[in-house]
Formats: C-alpha cells, sequence, structure tokens
C-alpha cells in the first residue's frame, strides 16, 4: 500500500477533538444547512424526494465536518 493512503486512513479512523476554531466551522456549516433546509420544507411538498433532500443536506454537513476534522486530508 502508498503511505499516503495509509496517513489518510488513519486520519479518517480517528477521533479528532475539536478545537476552538473547529467550532467556529462547524456551527457556521450547520447554521447555513439549517437555513437551506428550512428552504426546501418551505418551497418542496412533502414527498419521498423531500426527505431526500434532507438527508442529503444532513450528510453534507457531516462530510464538511470531517473536512474540519481532518484539517482538509
Amino acid at each position: 500500500m502508498e503511505p499516503d493512503i495509509l496517513q489518510k486512513i488513519d486520519t479518517w479512523f480517528t477521533y479528532h477533538a475539536p478545537g476552538p476554531e473547529d467550532l467556529v466551522h462547524y456551527a457556521h456549516l450547520r447554521e447555513a444547512a439549517k437555513k437551506f433546509a428550512l428552504a426546501i420544507v418551505e418551497h418542496t411538498p412533502r414527498c419521498a424526494d423531500q426527505t431526500v433532500a434532507l438527508r442529503k443536506i444532513r450528510e453534507a454537513v457531516m462530510t464538511a465536518n470531517a473536512a474540519v476534522a481532518c484539517k482538509g486530508v
């Protein structure tokens, strides 16, 4: 295996305690996602597609949080 992927795997599967600067990023990401989620609920009918759209926002926030936690690795 290449050392690069080993480092990435180690980073991805290690707990990263958030620092103060991380908490600021997480809060901004959650707030932006919440606004988008509210817009989707307000402007789309309640249906399977709406549910999927909201789920994908949650996934996007989690993935963005991972980018913050892993410092882009």
